[in-house]
């Protein structure tokens, strides 16, 4: 099966381009105060080591906004600032090099103010996202059949937006329709996908803490993902960003539509299981995660098996692999036993024949 992505203007933020054929990009956002200068570079540099590709970050006041030149002095990933209820924060950010501005039409929605912002916006060469949330749509719901629905009412408001910015000559938009339902997300999505070609960056909102959250996004960006809709993701849970990061990698890789790293293959553990299989699985991800993933010039598979009924099969299958018995593993590289291998050396040597691959 080959996914056909539906064809998005390209839009520029920062130094990543999104939309057309240019991979699909991975944002999370900063939750720290963003005027705590320290703990937010802290925080992005260590989603940038991760490939996270676009952060954004809290504009809740003035020290906030004004925070903005500082960090990204110190940082090598786009900034993106989420603006709520006052205005006159997006045009700050603006001043400070934000590289896009997120507006709510929920909370920011008088024309005067989205002019203004579209028109510095411009100025700047930096795009708008027009970010739609269930839980904020704007009060005064029109009664057409057509926008009574929660999808309905997100891509209503969402076009009516567009307009204001399109009319005023802004045009570097992109746009995200998030529900807390999936259904009600995987159906906005669908119909904004074809009333217009900006951009979309597609993401789930509240959807809970680790397990839960995964699920739910997995689920709606999954279908629009294989549908060929959406150009930029976020994976919206309540833990750490980094979280976010892996769970957003995971998932494009599972559809095929980038490539990260290794794939790992790993057993469930059973009873026949003699070794710390779990640790060793965890341990062997967050060391891949600390290499940069451009040096994969081509797709591997990682196996790593706990017993003897099925390992030898997939190691020997894998580009590299290992097959644990009682106490010690075989190792197999492009289908050939090489060498036995102990629970403890494990990891470190796998990546050195990842290295030499």
């Amino acid at each position: 099966m080959k996914i056909r992505r539906r064809k998005a203007k390209i839009i520029k933020i920062g130094n990543v381009l999104i939309g057309g054929d240019n991979p699909i990009a991975i944002q999370s956002m900063a939750k720290t105060k963003t005027a705590d200068i320290e703990m937010t570079v802290r925080q992005i540099k260590e989603l940038e080591g991760i490939d996270a590709e676009i952060i954004r970050l809290a504009i809740k006041d003035s020290a906030d906004a004004k925070a903005l030149k500082f960090i990204k002095q110190r940082v090598n990933i786009p900034l993106v600032a989420d603006i709520h209820f006052d205005a006159r924060l997006a045009l700050e950010a603006i001043d400070n090099g934000a590289d896009k501005i997120r507006l709510n039409p929920g909370n920011i929605y008088k024309k005067d103010q989205i002019l203004k912002i579209a028109k510095a916006a411009k100025n700047a060469h930096i795009p708008i996202r027009v970010g739609m949330n269930s839980g904020s749509l704007p009060a005064a719901r029109s009664q057409k059949p057509e926008a009574r629905s929660v999808s309905g009412a997100m891509v209503k408001s969402a076009l009516d937006y567009i307009k204001i910015l399109e009319k005023s000559g802004f045009c570097d938009i992109v746009v995200s329709l998030k529900g807390s339902n999936i259904l009600d997300t995987i159906e906005a999505y669908r119909k904004m996908a074809v009333v217009c070609d900006y951009p979309l960056h597609l993401g789930v909102t509240a959807t809970g803490n680790l397990y839960p959250g995964l699920i739910k996004s997995s689920v709606a960006l999954s279908i629009l993902l294989l549908e060929g809709i959406g150009d930029t993701i976020r994976i919206s849970l309540t833990d750490k960003p980094k979280e976010e990061i892996k769970a957003a990698k995971s998932l494009l890789e599972a559809i095929g539509l980038r490539n990260f790293g290794p794939e790992i293959i790993s057993c469930p553990t059973c009873g026949r299981c003699e070794v710390d299989l779990i640790n060793i699985v965890k341990a062997l991800e967050e060391r891949l995660l600390t290499i940069d993933y451009r040096l994969w010039t081509r797709p591997m598979k990682l196996a790593v098996m706990g017993c003897v009924v099925n390992g030898p099969g997939e190691a020997r299958e894998a580009d590299i692999g290992v097959a644990f018995g009682k106490k010690e593993g075989l190792l197999f590289k492009k289908g050939k036993p090489i060498k036995k291998v102990s629970p403890d050396k494990c990891v470190d040597t796998l990546l050195k024949e990842i290295l030499r691959s």
